[in-house]
């Protein structure tokens, strides 16, 4: 069976030991419901899902787990039977954990860049109010947003999730930043433009971020919602790395935000959804109509990612070749 437009980004875990700066961010900046569970655990709700991030008490810093909600329990089974049929055997979460991610049914397994792959088929919903300063964020079937990851092996992340996920490409951008070409392809797999963006260096192949996800996207439900977000995280104190700005491919309007974990947040709003019946790949040049102008980056920055660039040339990154091969 083909299991496109049945998956969907459900949340994701991070590990960090930030707390008191990501409620700040979180909560006052972003606008999101907190729920402090203990010292170690907490979580971010942006609708009736009881979980939408997770975070937990660790040194990463970093997005850890990718968690993708199956409507039904037929797609369920169709994927883990292609992941089995691989050669891999999924391993199934245990109650705490579920309950800790307001899911049912979960398994997990290997994915690209050591990011955990999380699969379940129910979320928890409640009708406790949302406190939050957003007015609303949108998901419903098209999910709770998008990732973005930076890979020296883009082709084969793309297979994985195709192979796994029946992943459609959506286009291409081309950018030069610092002198240096980027190639970014647009994976969706359901309505929403992308769920998944890969992006790569072109000619010499190197990984100049640190983190496994460079970015997370929220879509929030109003544009006043995106500037008075944009103005809260100024005045807390927080970087921007991307002002306000409107997207070539899927025409979204938003900012990207450093997180106290170092990865970005795009926080958007309006961008188009996929007619599936007309709808063409095509490659843009540039990621940007108009604004998204940098903000904030020092030369320690620069040289940090000239680090971190050149470090990747001395690892072999991870694609998990059992589940990114040709497709059958």
């Amino acid at each position: 069976m083909n299991v496109f437009g049945k998956v969907h980004l459900g949340y994701l875990c991070i590990e960090t030991t930030r707390f008191g700066d990501w409620r700040r961010f979180g909560a006052d900046g972003v606008g999101l419901h907190v729920d402090e569970l203990d010292r170690d655990r907490m979580r971010f709700r942006l609708d009736d899902h009881e979980c939408r991030l997770l975070l937990q008490r660790g040194p990463a810093e970093d997005v850890t787990t990718v968690g993708w909600h199956v409507d039904d329990h037929e797609a369920f089974d169709d994927i883990v039977a292609r992941i089995t049929a691989c050669g891999v055997t999924p391993e199934h979460g245990h109650g705490e954990e579920a309950a800790l991610r307001g899911v049912q049914r979960l398994v997990r397994f290997p994915g690209p860049k050591g990011l955990v792959q999380e699969l379940y088929t129910t979320s928890i919903t409640t009708t406790a109010p949302l406190r939050m300063q957003a007015s609303g964020f949108v998901t419903g079937d098209a999910g709770m947003g998008h990732i973005a990851i930076t890979s020296r092996q883009p082709d084969a992340i793309h297979r994985y999730y195709d192979n796994l996920l029946d992943a459609r490409l959506s286009d291409f951008i081309v950018e030069t930043i610092s002198r240096v070409r980027f190639r970014i392809r647009f994976l969706r797999v359901n309505g929403r433009h992308h769920t998944i963006a890969v992006a790569n260096t072109e000619g010499l192949r190197i990984d100049p971020i640190r983190t496994a996800v460079q970015h997370l996207n929220t879509q929030v439900a109003t544009l006043h919602d995106v500037t008075a977000s944009y103005q809260r995280l100024k005045q807390l104190g927080f970087t921007m790395a991307l002002g306000i700005g409107q997207h070539t491919n899927d025409k979204e309007l938003s900012y990207y935000v450093r997180t106290p974990s170092g990865f970005e947040w795009e926080v958007g709003w309006n961008p188009i959804v996929v007619d599936e019946a007309t709808w063409e790949p095509t490659t843009h040049q540039g990621i940007s109509i108009w604004g998204h102008t940098p903000e904030g980056q020092t030369v320690i920055d620069k040289l940090n990612q000239f680090r971190h660039g050149a470090a990747s040339l001395r690892r072999a990154e991870i694609t998990v070749p059992a589940l990114s091969g040709a497709t059958p």
